[in-house]
């Protein structure tokens, strides 16, 4: 367990409504290690955001966070208290969110925002936390980083906000790198240009990278182990190559017969979707969350659904052991 970085087990959120408790994530539990890139995906409202903030401490003030676990490095975070949060996130913990252009204060400069976390937590001189911007401007793939300190936000374009975000997660040298949907805002062109980025980071310092994506070719690409969740809670994990290969999960499997294949997608064709809309989560909530969307449910779905594991190390939640292809 030396080279788990973070280890969450039994997570929930809960948040308070007019209408009853919201249970935005369910029981989900999973673990991250040194060197690897766990993606979380699943499609829009399905708790994948509501868990990065949970795990970085940025719940909204209606919301509650429970766990049974909730460890950082081996450090117990259920019971720290609100100023060693502070300390550890844009520290150790650093996250990158969706949207560069919200996530940046339009009224200062790169530098003053770059250098912000690097002079709070590592109470350096101005000029180190320089230097250490330029560097890491550098190492993102920004030109003449020593004259991008002094411009402010709306003079770069998205790209170039979202490595100017990258960095700045990067500035204290995190163990782990929470990323939501860092290249949703974004053209093709460069979303590829910033996830391989990512990429190369991370193989390259040896963080524990937490990726949030609804886009399975990002996950094909770079991801070591997925995890899939929906209506807040996860139904199916494990290596990457093994969900690709044989997904058991009928939701899974339904995320990827929506993926466009080259050569078998019929230009002009229908494109694959799943029917139905996610389940209101408000209120009390049993059994499988995807029944009434799935075309292999039975009336025991509507109850507690049990957990099955292969070999491969892959695990779902469903009635159904197997599943024929």
């Amino acid at each position: 367990m030396n080279d788990v970085v973070l280890d969450v087990q039994g997570l929930s959120v809960d948040i308070a409504t007019s209408r009853g408790s919201l249970h935005a994530v369910r029981d989900v539990s999973f673990h991250v290690r040194r060197g690897e890139t766990l993606c979380l995906v699943g499609e829009s409202g399905c708790g994948k955001s509501m868990t990065a903030l949970a795990i970085m401490s940025l719940l909204p003030p209606a919301a509650r966070r429970t766990a049974r676990r909730f460890s950082f490095l081996g450090e117990d975070l259920n019971v720290a208290g609100e100023q060693r949060v502070n300390d550890l996130r844009g520290n150790q913990m650093a996250m990158i969110f969706q949207e560069p252009m919200t996530a940046l204060n339009p009224a200062y400069t790169i530098g003053d925002q770059l250098m912000e976390p690097y002079l709070h937590h590592r109470r350096s001189g101005v000029q180190q936390a320089r230097e250490r911007a330029v560097e890491l401007l550098g190492k993102v793939g920004i030109a003449s980083a020593g004259q991008r300190l002094n411009q402010y936000p709306h003079q770069l374009s998205g790209g170039l906000r979202q490595r100017v975000m990258i960095a700045m997660a990067l500035m204290c040298d995190p163990e782990l790198l929470v990323a939501d949907e860092p290249s949703t805002a974004l053209d093709v062109t460069i979303q590829a240009q910033i996830l391989r980025l990512l990429a190369d980071l991370q193989q390259e310092l040896g963080i524990a990278l937490l990726l949030i994506t609804h886009d399975l070719g990002v996950v094909a690409r770079i991801a070591h182990r997925v995890l899939v969740m929906y209506a807040g809670e996860v139904v199916e994990e494990g290596p990457a190559r093994e969900i690709f290969a044989t997904p058991h999960h009928p939701y899974t499997r339904g995320l990827l017969a929506c993926i466009p294949t080259p050569g078998r997608t019929v230009r002009g064709g229908k494109l694959g979707s799943i029917p139905g809309v996610v389940p209101s989560l408000v209120g009390a909530f049993e059994g499988c969350g995807f029944r009434e969307r799935c075309s292999l449910a039975q009336p025991v779905c509507q109850r507690t659904v049990p957990v099955h594991a292969s070999p491969t190390g892959q695990s779902w939640r469903c009635i159904h052991a197997t599943i024929a292809a």
